[in-house]
């Protein structure tokens, strides 16, 4: 079924604007955003985040990662690992996290997904249904993306989170 820009937009809670905006690459999004917009339009995060043809192998050297920068209110940035086929349900990416004296989000996120982290470097703290959860380098999470949740960072240092999100909709 067909879907109209503006209903859409209205079923994500957005405006018909800004979602032409981040249809034409004007503006960067959170990722929770691109998640309702994804899940209206029945397609996984990753092909509305990249526009690349699907591939049975995705091969993807570190110079052309496409590398997506957020503002400051988002709380990070991120780059896509692999543009797997849009029907795979598993869409890997690095979140980069804003450091603390940077980071003026509070508000939690939710998604349709669920989500695996890895922190790859840095520390943060994963905020989890209102529990503040301390995490490091090497360590990992499993967890429901319907639930509230955010990345907050423990000082300035860099934190770089390996972050899998998995469709259980497909």
């Amino acid at each position: 079924m067909k879907k109209t820009q503006q209903q859409v937009a209205e079923a994500c809670g957005i405006s018909k604007s800004l979602l032409s905006k981040i249809e034409n690459g004007q503006t960067a999004s959170a990722i929770a955003t691109l998640s309702k917009i994804s899940e209206e339009l029945e397609v996984p995060l990753t092909w509305i985040l990249d526009d690349h043809d699907d591939r049975d192998l995705v091969l993807l050297p570190h110079t052309e990662r496409q590398f997506k920068v957020g503002d400051e209110n988002m709380g990070y940035s991120y780059e896509l690992l692999a543009n797997r086929s849009r029907f795979t349900g598993i869409e890997p990416t690095i979140v980069h996290v804003t450091p603390r004296d940077m980071n003026v989000r509070e508000e939690t996120y939710t998604h349709s997904q669920d989500e695996f982290i890895y922190i790859l470097e840095g520390a943060i703290h994963l905020l989890y249904e209102d529990e503040k959860h301390y995490m490091e380098k090497g360590d990992s999470a499993f967890f429901k993306g319907n639930k509230s949740h955010l990345f907050i960072p423990v000082n300035n240092e860099p934190a770089r989170v390996l972050t899998v999100f998995i469709d259980n909709h497909l």
